[in-house]
Protein backbone atom coordinates (compact mmCIF):
# COMPACT_ATOMS: atom_id res chain seq x y z
CA UNK A 1 0.00 0.00 0.00
CA UNK A 2 2.69 2.44 -1.20
CA UNK A 3 0.31 4.32 -3.59
CA UNK A 4 -2.00 7.69 -2.45
CA UNK A 5 -5.18 7.31 -2.96
CA UNK A 6 -8.56 9.67 -3.63
CA UNK A 7 -12.10 9.86 -4.18
CA UNK A 8 -14.79 11.90 -3.58
CA UNK A 9 -16.58 10.70 -0.06
CA UNK A 10 -19.44 12.54 -0.15
CA UNK A 11 -22.79 11.86 -2.84
CA UNK A 12 -21.73 13.94 -6.17
CA UNK A 13 -24.85 13.29 -7.82
CA UNK A 14 -27.13 16.38 -7.30
CA UNK A 15 -25.81 19.78 -6.22
CA UNK A 16 -25.31 20.25 -2.28
CA UNK A 17 -23.85 22.38 0.45
CA UNK A 18 -20.68 20.68 0.93
CA UNK A 19 -18.34 17.66 -0.92
CA UNK A 20 -15.35 15.78 0.83
CA UNK A 21 -12.70 14.71 -1.32
CA UNK A 22 -10.18 12.41 0.66
CA UNK A 23 -7.05 11.57 0.07
CA UNK A 24 -4.63 8.56 1.86
CA UNK A 25 -1.42 7.80 1.77
CA UNK A 26 2.31 8.42 2.36
CA UNK A 27 1.83 11.10 -0.35
CA UNK A 28 -1.28 12.86 0.89
CA UNK A 29 -0.15 15.68 3.17
CA UNK A 30 2.25 16.40 -0.17
CA UNK A 31 0.17 15.95 -3.04
CA UNK A 32 -2.53 18.12 -1.83
CA UNK A 33 -0.14 21.02 -0.50
CA UNK A 34 0.87 21.27 -4.66
CA UNK A 35 -2.71 22.39 -4.77
CA UNK A 36 -3.89 24.33 -1.37
CA UNK A 37 -2.72 27.57 -1.10
CA UNK A 38 -2.05 27.22 2.60
CA UNK A 39 1.06 25.59 2.90
CA UNK A 40 0.77 25.35 6.97
CA UNK A 41 -0.32 21.74 6.35
CA UNK A 42 3.20 20.58 5.56
CA UNK A 43 4.39 20.98 9.07
CA UNK A 44 0.69 21.70 11.10
CA UNK A 45 0.04 19.01 13.75
CA UNK A 46 -2.61 16.04 13.08
CA UNK A 47 -6.27 16.72 13.86
CA UNK A 48 -6.26 20.06 12.21
CA UNK A 49 -8.20 22.44 10.17
CA UNK A 50 -6.86 24.75 7.83
CA UNK A 51 -8.69 27.72 5.45
CA UNK A 52 -7.49 28.06 1.93
CA UNK A 53 -7.92 28.13 -1.91
CA UNK A 54 -7.54 25.36 -4.16
CA UNK A 55 -5.35 26.68 -7.46
CA UNK A 56 -4.34 25.10 -11.04
CA UNK A 57 -1.07 27.09 -10.95
CA UNK A 58 -2.63 30.98 -10.26
CA UNK A 59 -6.46 30.37 -11.21
CA UNK A 60 -8.60 29.52 -7.83
CA UNK A 61 -10.54 26.90 -8.24
CA UNK A 62 -12.67 27.00 -4.56
CA UNK A 63 -12.55 28.51 -1.46
CA UNK A 64 -11.94 25.33 1.27
CA UNK A 65 -11.06 24.06 4.62
CA UNK A 66 -8.92 21.31 4.89
CA UNK A 67 -8.70 18.56 7.66
CA UNK A 68 -5.09 16.68 8.41
CA UNK A 69 -5.08 13.56 10.10
CA UNK A 70 -1.59 12.01 10.52
CA UNK A 71 -0.51 8.27 10.33
CA UNK A 72 -1.50 6.54 12.22
CA UNK A 73 -4.28 8.54 14.43
CA UNK A 74 -6.38 8.26 11.24
CA UNK A 75 -9.38 6.34 9.72
CA UNK A 76 -6.90 4.37 7.59
CA UNK A 77 -3.92 4.49 9.87
CA UNK A 78 -2.05 6.29 7.20
CA UNK A 79 -1.78 10.46 6.15
CA UNK A 80 -5.27 11.64 5.29
CA UNK A 81 -6.15 14.87 4.33
CA UNK A 82 -10.21 15.52 3.24
CA UNK A 83 -10.97 18.68 1.56
CA UNK A 84 -14.42 20.45 2.32
CA UNK A 85 -15.00 22.00 -0.56
CA UNK A 86 -18.57 23.67 -1.90
CA UNK A 87 -20.68 20.97 -3.56
CA UNK A 88 -20.90 21.78 -7.26
CA UNK A 89 -20.17 18.80 -9.33
CA UNK A 90 -17.79 20.29 -11.65
CA UNK A 91 -15.70 21.97 -8.68
CA UNK A 92 -15.65 18.52 -6.55
CA UNK A 93 -14.65 16.70 -9.81
CA UNK A 94 -12.06 19.45 -10.63
CA UNK A 95 -10.41 19.24 -7.53
CA UNK A 96 -10.20 15.47 -7.73
CA UNK A 97 -8.39 15.63 -11.29
CA UNK A 98 -6.18 17.47 -9.89
CA UNK A 99 -5.04 15.45 -7.14
CA UNK A 100 -5.08 13.03 -9.88
CA UNK A 101 -2.65 14.69 -11.79
CA UNK A 102 -0.21 15.63 -8.49
CA UNK A 103 0.28 11.90 -7.97
CA UNK A 104 -2.69 10.13 -6.63
CA UNK A 105 -4.60 7.13 -7.76
CA UNK A 106 -8.22 7.17 -7.53
CA UNK A 107 -9.82 4.77 -4.62
CA UNK A 108 -11.22 1.65 -5.57
CA UNK A 109 -14.95 0.83 -3.51
CA UNK A 110 -14.20 0.44 -0.09
CA UNK A 111 -10.44 1.13 -0.20
CA UNK A 112 -10.50 3.72 2.34
CA UNK A 113 -11.91 0.90 4.70
CA UNK A 114 -10.04 -2.05 3.16
CA UNK A 115 -6.74 -0.07 4.06
CA UNK A 116 -8.27 0.18 7.48
CA UNK A 117 -8.58 -3.03 8.07
CA UNK A 118 -5.15 -3.95 6.64
CA UNK A 119 -3.50 -2.01 8.33
CA UNK A 120 -4.79 -2.78 11.96
CA UNK A 121 -7.62 -0.02 12.75
CA UNK A 122 -10.57 -2.65 12.88
CA UNK A 123 -11.69 -6.10 12.23
CA UNK A 124 -13.30 -7.98 9.22
CA UNK A 125 -16.55 -8.26 10.96
CA UNK A 126 -16.05 -4.32 11.85
CA UNK A 127 -15.85 -3.38 8.25
CA UNK A 128 -18.25 -5.35 7.13
CA UNK A 129 -20.63 -3.56 9.57
CA UNK A 130 -19.34 -0.03 7.75
CA UNK A 131 -21.21 -1.11 4.48
CA UNK A 132 -24.20 -2.22 6.39
CA UNK A 133 -24.22 1.35 8.29
CA UNK A 134 -23.85 2.69 4.83
CA UNK A 135 -27.18 0.69 3.28
CA UNK A 136 -29.23 0.92 6.44
CA UNK A 137 -33.01 1.91 5.84
CA UNK A 138 -34.27 1.42 8.97
CA UNK A 139 -33.55 2.15 12.91
CA UNK A 140 -32.48 -2.07 13.61
CA UNK A 141 -30.35 -2.36 10.81
CA UNK A 142 -28.47 0.45 11.72
CA UNK A 143 -28.28 -0.45 15.48
CA UNK A 144 -27.43 -4.00 14.58
CA UNK A 145 -24.03 -2.49 11.99
CA UNK A 146 -23.55 0.42 14.96
CA UNK A 147 -23.14 -2.93 17.34
CA UNK A 148 -20.89 -4.80 14.49
CA UNK A 149 -18.84 -0.97 14.19
CA UNK A 150 -18.29 -0.55 17.61
CA UNK A 151 -16.92 -4.21 18.26
CA UNK A 152 -19.81 -5.25 20.59
CA UNK A 153 -19.97 -8.32 18.21
CA UNK A 154 -16.66 -9.09 17.59
CA UNK A 155 -15.97 -9.25 21.24
CA UNK A 156 -18.40 -12.13 21.32
CA UNK A 157 -16.10 -14.14 19.11
CA UNK A 158 -12.97 -13.06 20.47
CA UNK A 159 -14.38 -14.28 23.98
CA UNK A 160 -15.38 -17.86 22.66
CA UNK A 161 -11.67 -17.59 20.91
CA UNK A 162 -10.15 -17.12 24.28
CA UNK A 163 -12.36 -20.11 25.78
CA UNK A 164 -10.77 -22.47 22.93
CA UNK A 165 -7.36 -21.16 23.10
CA UNK A 166 -7.22 -21.99 27.23
CA UNK A 167 -8.48 -25.70 26.13
CA UNK A 168 -5.81 -25.61 23.51
CA UNK A 169 -2.88 -24.28 25.76
CA UNK A 170 -3.84 -27.68 28.45
CA UNK A 171 -4.38 -29.84 25.80
CA UNK A 172 -0.70 -28.93 24.74
CA UNK A 173 0.40 -29.42 28.75
CA UNK A 174 -0.95 -33.18 28.20
CA UNK A 175 1.05 -33.47 25.34
CA UNK A 176 4.56 -31.77 26.02
CA UNK A 177 4.76 -33.42 29.62
CA UNK A 178 2.79 -36.83 29.17
CA UNK A 179 4.64 -38.21 32.49
CA UNK A 180 2.08 -36.86 33.98
CA UNK A 181 -0.75 -39.24 33.88
CA UNK A 182 -2.91 -37.69 36.08
CA UNK A 183 -2.79 -34.84 34.73
CA UNK A 184 -4.38 -36.07 31.70
CA UNK A 185 -7.18 -37.60 33.45
CA UNK A 186 -8.17 -34.26 35.11
CA UNK A 187 -7.99 -32.24 31.71
CA UNK A 188 -10.58 -34.69 30.22
CA UNK A 189 -12.69 -34.35 32.74
CA UNK A 190 -12.36 -30.55 33.04
CA UNK A 191 -12.72 -29.40 29.13
CA UNK A 192 -16.15 -31.05 29.01
CA UNK A 193 -18.13 -28.32 30.46
CA UNK A 194 -15.78 -25.85 28.64
CA UNK A 195 -16.66 -27.21 25.53
CA UNK A 196 -20.84 -27.51 26.21
CA UNK A 197 -20.63 -23.70 27.37
CA UNK A 198 -18.96 -23.04 23.91
CA UNK A 199 -21.28 -25.32 21.96
CA UNK A 200 -24.30 -23.39 24.06
CA UNK A 201 -22.92 -20.02 23.16
CA UNK A 202 -22.42 -20.76 19.60
CA UNK A 203 -25.90 -22.29 19.39
CA UNK A 204 -27.84 -19.03 20.47
CA UNK A 205 -25.56 -16.74 18.46
CA UNK A 206 -26.63 -18.94 15.43
CA UNK A 207 -30.48 -18.44 16.43
CA UNK A 208 -30.03 -14.93 17.41
CA UNK A 209 -28.47 -14.42 13.89
CA UNK A 210 -31.97 -15.40 12.14
CA UNK A 211 -32.85 -11.84 13.40
CA UNK A 212 -30.18 -10.94 12.27
CA UNK A 213 -30.47 -11.23 8.57
CA UNK A 214 -34.12 -10.25 8.93
CA UNK A 215 -32.90 -6.94 10.29
CA UNK A 216 -30.75 -6.77 7.36
CA UNK A 217 -31.93 -7.90 4.34
CA UNK A 218 -35.81 -7.35 5.56
CA UNK A 219 -38.88 -9.87 4.86
CA UNK A 220 -39.98 -10.27 0.97
CA UNK A 221 -43.45 -10.63 1.01
CA UNK A 222 -45.62 -12.06 -2.29
CA UNK A 223 -49.17 -10.92 -2.52
CA UNK A 224 -50.98 -13.34 -4.90
CA UNK A 225 -54.25 -14.48 -5.68
CA UNK A 226 -56.67 -14.92 -8.57
CA UNK A 227 -57.73 -11.42 -10.91
CA UNK A 228 -59.82 -8.66 -9.17
CA UNK A 229 -59.66 -9.74 -5.71
CA UNK A 230 -57.82 -6.71 -4.62
CA UNK A 231 -54.40 -7.40 -4.76
CA UNK A 232 -53.47 -4.37 -6.05
CA UNK A 233 -55.65 -2.05 -3.77
CA UNK A 234 -53.85 -4.45 -0.61
CA UNK A 235 -50.40 -3.35 -1.81
CA UNK A 236 -51.42 0.55 -2.37
CA UNK A 237 -53.09 0.29 1.33
CA UNK A 238 -49.92 -1.55 2.56
CA UNK A 239 -47.70 0.99 0.91
CA UNK A 240 -49.32 4.06 2.04
CA UNK A 241 -49.13 5.23 -1.87
CA UNK A 242 -50.61 4.48 -5.40
CA UNK A 243 -47.87 2.49 -6.34
CA UNK A 244 -50.10 -0.41 -8.51
CA UNK A 245 -52.81 0.69 -11.00
CA UNK A 246 -56.32 -0.33 -10.04
CA UNK A 247 -59.60 -0.92 -11.91
CA UNK A 248 -62.37 -3.25 -12.17
CA UNK A 249 -61.18 -5.05 -15.50
CA UNK A 250 -59.60 -8.67 -14.40
CA UNK A 251 -55.67 -8.81 -15.70
CA UNK A 252 -54.97 -5.34 -15.50
CA UNK A 253 -51.63 -6.60 -13.15
CA UNK A 254 -49.49 -8.26 -16.04
CA UNK A 255 -46.08 -7.30 -14.34
CA UNK A 256 -44.45 -7.50 -10.62
CA UNK A 257 -45.31 -4.30 -9.20
CA UNK A 258 -43.48 -3.54 -5.31
CA UNK A 259 -42.63 -1.15 -2.93
CA UNK A 260 -40.94 -1.33 0.88
CA UNK A 261 -42.11 0.13 4.27
CA UNK A 262 -39.97 0.20 7.55
CA UNK A 263 -42.80 -1.44 10.16
CA UNK A 264 -41.46 -1.59 13.78
CA UNK A 265 -37.96 -1.64 12.69
CA UNK A 266 -37.93 -4.15 9.80
CA UNK A 267 -38.03 -3.62 6.34
CA UNK A 268 -40.96 -5.60 4.37
CA UNK A 269 -41.46 -5.60 0.50
CA UNK A 270 -44.59 -6.35 -0.52
CA UNK A 271 -44.62 -7.56 -4.17
CA UNK A 272 -47.78 -7.45 -6.12
CA UNK A 273 -48.19 -10.14 -8.35
CA UNK A 274 -50.19 -10.78 -11.71
CA UNK A 275 -53.73 -12.57 -10.81
CA UNK A 276 -53.09 -16.48 -11.09
CA UNK A 277 -55.59 -18.20 -13.37
CA UNK A 278 -55.87 -20.37 -16.82
CA UNK A 279 -55.46 -17.64 -19.33
CA UNK A 280 -55.19 -18.20 -23.39
CA UNK A 281 -54.14 -14.35 -23.23
CA UNK A 282 -49.80 -14.88 -24.02
CA UNK A 283 -48.87 -11.48 -21.87
CA UNK A 284 -51.03 -12.43 -18.65
CA UNK A 285 -49.78 -16.00 -19.42
CA UNK A 286 -45.91 -14.59 -18.79
CA UNK A 287 -47.63 -12.38 -15.87
CA UNK A 288 -48.98 -15.87 -14.27
CA UNK A 289 -45.68 -17.37 -14.43
CA UNK A 290 -43.57 -14.30 -12.91
CA UNK A 291 -46.18 -14.60 -10.03
CA UNK A 292 -45.66 -18.51 -9.18
CA UNK A 293 -41.85 -17.77 -9.45
CA UNK A 294 -42.17 -14.90 -7.08
CA UNK A 295 -43.75 -16.96 -4.82
CA UNK A 296 -40.65 -19.52 -4.73
CA UNK A 297 -38.84 -16.48 -4.35
CA UNK A 298 -40.19 -14.86 -1.51
CA UNK A 299 -40.28 -15.38 1.99
CA UNK A 300 -43.57 -15.52 3.10
CA UNK A 301 -46.86 -15.52 0.92
CA UNK A 302 -50.57 -13.84 1.43
CA UNK A 303 -52.64 -14.99 -0.80
CA UNK A 304 -55.61 -12.98 -1.01
CA UNK A 305 -59.13 -13.75 -1.31
CA UNK A 306 -62.59 -12.28 -2.41
CA UNK A 307 -65.06 -12.50 0.51
CA UNK A 308 -67.94 -11.19 -2.10
CA UNK A 309 -67.37 -14.49 -4.38
CA UNK A 310 -67.44 -18.40 -3.87
CA UNK A 311 -64.20 -19.57 -4.25
CA UNK A 312 -62.70 -21.16 -7.45
CA UNK A 313 -61.12 -24.86 -8.15
CA UNK A 314 -57.32 -22.15 -8.74
CA UNK A 315 -58.43 -20.68 -5.44
CA UNK A 316 -58.86 -24.19 -3.72
CA UNK A 317 -55.66 -25.28 -4.62
CA UNK A 318 -53.46 -22.25 -3.78
CA UNK A 319 -55.04 -22.16 -0.69
CA UNK A 320 -53.82 -26.04 -0.08
CA UNK A 321 -50.17 -24.38 -1.36
CA UNK A 322 -50.39 -21.42 1.07
CA UNK A 323 -51.59 -23.73 4.15
CA UNK A 324 -48.42 -26.09 3.42
CA UNK A 325 -46.42 -22.76 3.23
CA UNK A 326 -47.39 -21.66 6.63
CA UNK A 327 -48.53 -18.32 4.58
CA UNK A 328 -51.10 -16.35 5.40
CA UNK A 329 -54.53 -15.94 3.71
CA UNK A 330 -56.26 -12.74 3.83
CA UNK A 331 -60.04 -11.95 2.95
CA UNK A 332 -60.44 -8.86 1.41
CA UNK A 333 -63.56 -6.87 0.85
CA UNK A 334 -65.26 -7.78 4.19
CA UNK A 335 -67.55 -4.60 3.66
CA UNK A 336 -69.32 -6.69 1.39
CA UNK A 337 -71.81 -9.48 1.31
CA UNK A 338 -70.17 -12.71 2.19
CA UNK A 339 -70.67 -15.30 -0.27
CA UNK A 340 -67.19 -16.93 0.43
CA UNK A 341 -66.87 -20.22 1.97
CA UNK A 342 -65.53 -21.31 5.45
CA UNK A 343 -61.92 -22.45 5.04
CA UNK A 344 -60.72 -25.34 6.50
CA UNK A 345 -57.01 -24.24 7.40
CA UNK A 346 -54.67 -24.41 10.15
CA UNK A 347 -52.79 -21.10 8.76
CA UNK A 348 -53.60 -17.75 9.98
CA UNK A 349 -56.62 -16.47 8.28
CA UNK A 350 -57.16 -12.55 8.56
CA UNK A 351 -60.56 -10.37 7.29
CA UNK A 352 -60.12 -7.15 6.22
CA UNK A 353 -60.85 -4.46 3.81
CA UNK A 354 -57.95 -2.68 1.78
CA UNK A 355 -60.49 0.33 0.84
CA UNK A 356 -61.30 0.95 3.97
CA UNK A 357 -58.28 -0.16 5.98
CA UNK A 358 -59.28 -2.64 8.08
CA UNK A 359 -57.18 -5.36 9.02
CA UNK A 360 -53.93 -3.98 7.55
CA UNK A 361 -51.88 -3.54 11.10
CA UNK A 362 -53.06 -7.38 12.39
CA UNK A 363 -51.82 -8.46 8.91
CA UNK A 364 -48.24 -6.95 9.26
CA UNK A 365 -48.34 -7.69 12.43
CA UNK A 366 -49.09 -11.73 11.87
CA UNK A 367 -45.93 -11.27 8.96
CA UNK A 368 -43.87 -10.21 11.94
CA UNK A 369 -44.74 -12.91 14.19
CA UNK A 370 -44.37 -15.64 11.49
CA UNK A 371 -40.47 -15.01 11.94
CA UNK A 372 -40.72 -14.42 15.50
CA UNK A 373 -39.91 -10.59 15.37
CA UNK A 374 -41.42 -8.64 18.45
CA UNK A 375 -40.48 -5.01 19.38
CA UNK A 376 -36.64 -4.50 18.46
CA UNK A 377 -36.57 -1.03 20.17
CA UNK A 378 -35.16 -2.15 23.55
CA UNK A 379 -33.16 -5.07 22.21
CA UNK A 380 -29.27 -5.24 22.04
CA UNK A 381 -28.83 -6.15 18.34
CA UNK A 382 -25.41 -7.68 18.75
CA UNK A 383 -25.86 -10.20 15.82
CA UNK A 384 -24.40 -11.70 12.74
CA UNK A 385 -26.09 -10.74 10.17
CA UNK A 386 -24.73 -11.87 6.57
CA UNK A 387 -24.06 -15.33 5.19
CA UNK A 388 -20.20 -15.77 5.44
CA UNK A 389 -19.95 -14.93 9.24
CA UNK A 390 -23.22 -17.35 9.69
CA UNK A 391 -21.79 -20.06 8.00
CA UNK A 392 -18.26 -20.18 9.54
CA UNK A 393 -20.19 -19.90 13.02
CA UNK A 394 -21.99 -23.02 12.20
CA UNK A 395 -18.68 -24.84 11.21
CA UNK A 396 -17.01 -23.81 14.18
CA UNK A 397 -20.12 -25.24 16.52
CA UNK A 398 -19.75 -28.80 13.69
CA UNK A 399 -16.33 -28.65 15.55
CA UNK A 400 -16.74 -28.29 18.69
CA UNK A 401 -19.73 -31.18 18.52
CA UNK A 402 -17.39 -33.52 17.41
CA UNK A 403 -14.43 -32.66 19.81
CA UNK A 404 -17.85 -33.22 22.47
CA UNK A 405 -18.60 -36.75 20.92
CA UNK A 406 -14.71 -37.36 20.33
CA UNK A 407 -14.13 -36.71 24.11
CA UNK A 408 -16.88 -38.97 25.68
CA UNK A 409 -15.74 -41.58 23.49
CA UNK A 410 -12.00 -41.39 24.84
CA UNK A 411 -10.18 -39.90 22.32
CA UNK A 412 -6.94 -39.05 22.83
CA UNK A 413 -6.27 -35.53 23.60
CA UNK A 414 -3.91 -34.77 21.23
CA UNK A 415 -6.90 -35.64 18.55
CA UNK A 416 -9.08 -33.55 20.15
CA UNK A 417 -7.13 -30.67 19.57
CA UNK A 418 -7.36 -30.70 16.03
CA UNK A 419 -11.32 -29.73 16.11
CA UNK A 420 -11.26 -27.20 18.39
CA UNK A 421 -7.75 -25.16 16.56
CA UNK A 422 -10.42 -25.88 13.21
CA UNK A 423 -13.39 -24.32 15.80
CA UNK A 424 -11.11 -21.49 16.42
CA UNK A 425 -9.63 -20.52 13.24
CA UNK A 426 -13.27 -20.56 11.58
CA UNK A 427 -14.21 -17.89 14.43
CA UNK A 428 -11.16 -15.97 13.47
CA UNK A 429 -12.16 -16.36 9.73
CA UNK A 430 -15.06 -14.06 11.25
CA UNK A 431 -13.29 -10.87 12.44
CA UNK A 432 -10.33 -11.46 9.68
CA UNK A 433 -7.70 -12.89 12.13
CA UNK A 434 -7.52 -15.40 9.54
CA UNK A 435 -8.65 -14.65 5.76
CA UNK A 436 -7.82 -14.68 1.59
CA UNK A 437 -6.76 -11.76 0.00
CA UNK A 438 -10.04 -13.16 -2.33
CA UNK A 439 -12.25 -12.76 0.04
CA UNK A 440 -11.29 -9.56 1.56
CA UNK A 441 -11.30 -7.96 -2.47
CA UNK A 442 -14.80 -9.75 -2.75
CA UNK A 443 -16.09 -8.06 0.53
CA UNK A 444 -14.49 -4.33 0.11
CA UNK A 445 -15.39 -3.51 -3.96
CA UNK A 446 -19.14 -3.80 -2.87
CA UNK A 447 -18.53 -0.71 -1.45
CA UNK A 448 -19.43 2.94 -2.67
CA UNK A 449 -16.67 4.72 -4.45
CA UNK A 450 -14.37 7.23 -1.29
CA UNK A 451 -15.49 4.76 1.44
Amino acid sequence: MESTIAAISTNNVGIGAINIIRVSGPEAINIVSKIFSNNKILTASTHTIHYGYIKEKEKIIDEVLVNLMRAPKSYTMEDVVEINCHGGFTTTNKILELLLVNGAELAEPGEFTKRAFLNGRINLLEAESVSDMLEAKTEAQSNMALSGLTGKTSMLIKALREKMVGLLANIEVNIDYPEYLDELQVTKESITPVLESIKRELENIIIESKNGQIIKNGIKIAIIGRPNVGKSSLLNTLLEEEKAIVTDISGTTRDIVEGSINYKSILLTFIDTAGIRETDDIVEKIGVEKSKKVMQEADITVLVLNNNESLTEEEKTLINIVDKQEGLIFINKIDLQKKIEELNVTTKVIKGSSIKNQGIEELKNNILEKFQIKDLSNKDLTYLSNTRQISLAKKALQSIDNVIQENKANVPVDMLAIDIKMAWEDLGKIIGEYYESELVDNIFERFCLGK
